[in-house]
């Protein structure tokens, strides 16, 4: 989650979150949890932790209405250990390595995981794996020190999984988008400006805001060595088929899609893209529909990560009672959306 995912999750109170992060108040020097009762602080005063223990070893105490330190016992002492352990290797550790590392058994290990977690550990060092690749082609080094470095046994490896971990080729990506075209423009609806970018592959971004511009700059940021170049008419249908969307009318299944992400996030994806138009689903709920009943925390963790507004359908997401909950493009879009999709159905 982003900053803006963890303020909009405070604001709303969001139970999906509830251990998710802790969050402190400089002018109280308190931290507490997303869900906490008391009256929410103002934005310019808040700082984002990981964990309790972050927050503490920054100098703040905890709240005695929320009492954030909950849940974060020895158990998720316990999975955080291992998860240093994945992120210290070398190479992804098999379950045993890490089993032994934690003292228990691989079958614990295993189940305690993916009960924190959402993922198994396996999964979880893929997505170490995928990170630090990531990371070093930012860097700017060649994909093929990158891919070693990161962990990958062989270059078959990394190029079989690069295209849904990247979204493009592996040394585009390192070059900031370098070598990639992107056609974007921004339309008018009914939900303020729209934001619509694709790559040759397909759509790689729709975001929607009040400030055209901030949304321009804010895709530049993502591709700031792409080059943007003018639109032609199978780029113009993609546009008209999302606008169609935001109003309620059209749905956008078919387009075609570039967009990056884990495994995990892409499975959550996927799922939210099955979900029939006018139908909400619950952080739970779609947890259980992928396969991981326990992982409500990851799935919306994946939902926050969603660059395809509309698209990904992810402000069908609710709460478990029914009641909205977060969304990056405001609470107000995501209703009116829904509202509109019960409507035509």
């Amino acid at each position: 989650m982003d900053d803006e995912a963890r303020w909009n999750a405070v604001l709303e109170r969001d139970a999906a979150h509830a251990r998710a992060f802790v969050y402190a108040v400089r002018t109280t020097g308190i931290y507490c949890v997303p869900t906490c009762p008391s009256r929410r602080p103002k934005r310019a005063n808040v700082e984002f932790f990981a964990s309790p223990s972050n927050a503490r070893d920054a100098g703040y105490r905890a709240c005695l209405r929320c009492a954030p330190d909950a849940g974060h016992g020895a158990e998720v002492e316990f999975i955080a250990s291992v998860c240093a352990f994945i992120a210290a290797s070398e190479r992804p550790p098999s379950l045993e390595a890490m089993a032994k590392h934690a003292g228990v058994s691989a079958s614990h290990l295993h189940r305690t995981f993916k009960a924190q977690t959402g993922q198994t550990p396996r999964e979880f060092a893929a997505d170490v794996r995928s990170a630090r690749v990531r990371a070093l082609l930012q860097q700017g080094r060649s994909v093929t020190e990158a891919l070693y470095e990161a962990g990958y046994g062989s270059a078959s490896r990394f190029y079989s999984e690069s295209g849904a971990t990247l979204g493009m080729t592996p040394s585009r990506y390192r070059n900031g988008g370098k070598g990639v075209e992107i056609r974007s423009t921004v339309a008018e609806t009914a939900l303020g400006h729209a934001l619509v970018a694709a790559t040759e592959v397909g759509v790689c971004a729709v975001a929607l805001g009040d400030d055209a511009a901030v949304l321009v700059s804010q895709l530049r940021a993502r591709f700031p060595r792409a080059t943007f170049v003018a639109t032609d008419d199978t780029f113009e249908a993609w546009v008209a088929r999302v606008v169609l969307a935001i109003e309620g009318t059209a749905a956008p299944s078919t387009l075609p899609l570039d967009i990056r992400g884990t495994a995990f996030q892409h499975r959550v994806w996927r799922a939210l893209s099955a979900l029939p138009r006018g139908t909400t689903i619950s952080y739970a709920d779609l947890a259980a529909a992928i396969g991981r009943p326990s992982a409500a925390r990851a799935v919306a963790a994946a939902c926050a990560a969603n660059e395809l507004a509309i698209v990904v359908p992810c402000h069908r997401v609710v709460r478990s009672d029914g009641s909205l909950s977060g969304y990056r493009w405001g609470l107000e879009r995501k209703r009116a959306l829904l509202e509109r999709e019960r409507r035509d159905r």
